[in-house]
């Protein structure tokens, strides 16, 4: 990391030498870093891993229980269950709701538990290999992509919302935007060293990225669920 003549902190980024023909070198404007450079993420990306983690726990946990619920009493009315459109039983019963043989909830369960672990981590002082980040990040990636497609599932094809994922999917939009431009910034995720600024700038303005995301998904539900709202008040 260093500072420019501004105060405002910037990421140290290597350009990659390479070798062509007659031995001779070349410099390619892509940004890497080793194990050593990567410095501390800071207190504010643990926590924000800790509490991402959790929430997305806390929301994986309410279903399972909810799950067992309706395992043990099929015509059950979950505390979710607040009309035809906003329902937990409604999505749990569909085969989106288990991707891989068993309910996806037994997956968030077990996942939620790497980013709070890391996070704890960090506060502690520990710090982690290239090859650590990146497998990481790639978990966290899957992670968001599995929401992404599972709220399209929900709002285009199950056509019911069901609370205790929307609480999920809010946990995993931060954690998935602070641990990118975390990575990208800092050159764990190679990236040409031109958008160096522009990275330096968005991840201090992950909030940005974050509500930008959050407001998308919550336009494209209003819209899509349009006629439906009125029963809320029912």
């Amino acid at each position: 990391m260093w500072t420019d003549l501004t105060g405002s902190s910037m990421s140290l980024r290597r350009p990659k030498v390479t070798k062509g023909a007659c031995n001779t070198e070349r410099v390619t404007e892509i940004s890497t870093v080793t194990a050593e450079e990567i410095p501390a993420p800071g207190k504010k990306f643990a926590w924000t891993l800790i509490i991402t983690g959790v929430i997305g726990w806390l929301a994986a946990f309410s279903l399972i229980l909810e799950r067992l619920h309706v395992a043990a009493n099929p015509n059950a009315t979950l505390s979710c269950d607040l009309n035809p459109f906003i329902s937990c039983k409604s999505v749990m019963l569909t085969e989106q709701a288990r991707l891989l043989g068993f309910p996806n909830p037994i997956i968030g369960l077990a996942a939620f538990i790497f980013p709070i672990a890391v996070g704890a981590a960090i506060l502690a002082g520990a710090k982690f290999a290239l090859w650590f980040w990146r497998l990481f990040a790639t978990g966290v990636t899957m992670g968001f992509l599995f929401v992404v497609w599972l709220w399209t599932q929900s709002t285009f094809v199950i056509n019911v919302l069901c609370p205790y994922c929307m609480v999920a999917w809010l946990a995993m939009i931060p954690m998935f935007w602070t641990v990118t431009l975390f990575l990208l910034r800092e050159g764990v995720i190679e990236t040409p060293l031109r958008f160096a600024g522009f990275l330096d700038r968005a991840y201090e303005r992950t909030w940005l990225w974050v509500l930008s995301t959050d407001l998308l998904i919550a336009a494209v539900i209003v819209i899509r669920f349009w006629s439906s709202w009125h029963l809320l008040w029912k």
